[in-house]
C-alpha cells in the first residue's frame, strides 16, 4: 500500500489472490470476498491498515504504510 489505502480489486491482484482485475470482479460480485468477517460487494472499497480481507480460506491482513521518518533540525 503506497497512498493511506488501497482498493479491493487492487489488493487482491498485488496479493496474487486473483490473476487478474476480471477475476476480482467476479469473485467480489459473487459475494466470495469478507472484509473483517462481512461479505463486500463494492470492488473499489478503500481498505485501510488494520482491516482483513478473506477470499476462501486465505485471509490478507492489510498495513498500514511505514511513516516517513521526520528529518532531524
Amino acid at each position: 500500500m503506497r497512498g493511506e489505502y488501497i482498493t479491493l480489486d487492487a489488493l487482491l491482484k498485488a496479493t496474487g489472490l486473483v490473476g487478474s482485475g476480471g477475476e476480482a470482479k467476479l469473485l467480489i460480485t459473487e459475494g466470495q470476498v469478507r472484509v473483517d468477517g462481512e461479505v463486500e460487494l463494492r470492488r473499489g472499497r478503500k481498505l485501510r491498515g488494520g482491516e482483513t480481507v478473506q477470499l476462501g480460506a486465505t485471509a490478507v491482513a492489510v498495513q498500514a504504510p511505514a511513516a516517513a521518518p521526520t528529518p532531524e533540525a
